[in-house]
This record gives structure tokens, sequence and C-alpha cells, in this order.
């Protein structure tokens, strides 16, 4: 590893939901100096539990020994106080709600108050990195880090380079990335990078089937799992993701490439406008 590399030993992660804590969990582990700040203490103080559950997981499953797990969680630290977050901190992490207006409000407000040397990465899954860089004084400081969920045990990392990312931003973020025990991939800055153009037209396109009545959604699923050796059908695997989280990546796709092989299913928007999401609403294509 690099001197620059190993220079980053802060990070602070906005946004303390499922895919922040799970960030926060890796960085801790590998034993940087991780700071989580999120409007709501509440939030933060659920996250710290969700960690702490995880790591007591990975105890239990002699992934990390115990005293492993203390000194991780004595790593973390929790602010609602964002420029308190910021200070001294060398790579900040954003992981807020997919939604494009979010994340260049917040990346506006990370320019005007992190270091002038501090990488601003955003975690998100089909946003235009160019688009949120462009939110800065500082494109060429700025990154896609994609990690998958949930974090812990994923082990990809997509690094999208926007159109003034810089060469070295880009192989410090590589080799940090390598470090937290990740296998990170450099992917250039398309709608839904490698990922998500992938899998989200696949998800729904079993929507489709479903719709259509070709089978019903345990049949697609087992075709998908028995004849594809997927670990879980497509159905499932929205259900997991979220159901809105899948729309607003279709609709990125869809807007981004303008080709109409992206337009959502009209089966999979009528279940996000009642309110069918998946396993956090407790009812998508399943119940739970």
């Amino acid at each position: 590893m690099s001197a620059d590399t190993a220079s980053i030993q802060i990070v602070t992660v906005v946004g303390g939901g499922t895919m922040g804590n799970g960030i926060a969990h890796v960085c801790a582990l590998s034993g940087r100096e991780v700071r989580i700040t999120d409007v709501s203490q509440d939030v933060l103080d659920g996250a710290l539990q969700t960690i702490s559950r995880n790591l007591d997981r990975q105890v239990k499953k002699e992934i990390i020994d115990e005293a492993g797990r203390v000194q991780a969680l004595e790593q973390i630290q929790t602010t609602a106080d964002l420029d308190a977050a910021l200070e001294g901190s060398q790579l900040i992490i954003e992981a807020v709600p997919e939604k494009a207006e979010i994340k260049y409000d917040l990346f506006r407000r990370l320019d005007a108050s992190a270091p002038d040397e501090a990488i601003l990465a955003s975690n998100t899954s089909s946003i235009s990195i160019t688009a949120i860089g462009a939110e800065t004084a500082r494109p060429g400081r700025v990154i896609g880090l994609h990690f998958m969920n949930p974090v812990p045990l994923m082990k990809l990392v997509e690094v999208i380079r926007g159109q003034a990312t810089s060469d070295d931003v880009t192989r410090r973020v590589m080799e940090s990335c390598a470090a937290l025990g990740k296998t990170p991939v450099e992917v250039n800055d398309f709608p839904g990078f490698v990922s998500n153009r992938v899998l989200m037209p696949m998800i729904n396109e079993a929507v489709f089937c479903l719709m259509e009545g070709v089978a019903d959604r345990d049949g697609i699923d087992t075709v998908m799992q028995l004849g594809m050796a997927h670990p879980m059908g497509p159905l499932t695997l929205a259900d997991l993701i979220g159901l809105d989280v899948c729309l607003d990546i279709m609709d990125v796709l869809h807007r981004g490439l303008g080709d109409s092989k992206y337009r959502p299913c009209p089966l999979l928007r009528r279940m996000v406008a009642a309110g069918h999401l998946g396993r956090k609403s407790g009812r998508g294509f399943y119940e739970y």
C-alpha cells in the first residue's frame, strides 16, 4: 500500500442506514477511525446497535475474535453535527437515499465544509458521478464507491470514475478498498454502472413475466434459482433491495440511456405507488 493510501485513516460516513452502517462496520474493522453522521441521533443509535449485532455474529462464526469486535466498536464515533464529523476527515462516503437532488444538495454542503484535501465519495447505485462532482468545486476529488448489500459480507465495490475524477484519487480509493478486504472494480460513469445496468433489467423483466401471467411468483423465482444457479430469485431479491429503489434505478436507466428496453414495468410502478416496497414495508411480491 502506498504512503498516500496509508494516510487515509479517518473516514466519515454520511448516513446511518443499512448501507451507511455496513460501510462504517468494514472501515472500523480494518482499523480506520470512523465517524457516522445523520440528522437523527435515533438513527445513529440504531446504526451502532446494528453494527454491534453484526460484529457479534462475526465473533460467533469465528470470522473475528472478541478483541477485534471491541476494537472495531472503539473506532466508531457518532454525531448529528455534520461539520464536526467532517473535521479532519480524509475520505467522506455519502450513503443517503438514492435521490439525485438529495445527493446534489449534500455534496454542495460537503464541498463547502470538508477539508480541501478530502476525497468525496458517493455510494450511489445509479446516479451520475460526473453530475454529482459538477455540484462541487473539486470534481477531480469526487468518485463513486458502490458497496454491495450486505456490506460486511459482499466482496465487491464498484469504483466509479466521473468525467473529472483524477487518476490519483482513483488509485488511492482502489487501494483503500482492497485494504478493507474488498475487491474493487473500476467502472466508467454510465447510468447504472455495471451491476445495476445488468441486474435491474433482469428484475424488471421478471416483473413483466409476473404481470403477463407467464408464471407465478414462485415459479419465476424457482426457474432463476435452480435453472441459473442464482442464490435467490429476482422477485425475492427485488423485495430485499426495495421495490422503490428498483424503480428509481430503472427510471435512471430509462432517462439516461433513452432505450425503451429500460422502461419500468407498470406493475412495479403500481406496487410502489401502493406502498408495497418489499421487506421494509412488510409486503412486496411476498409477505413478511
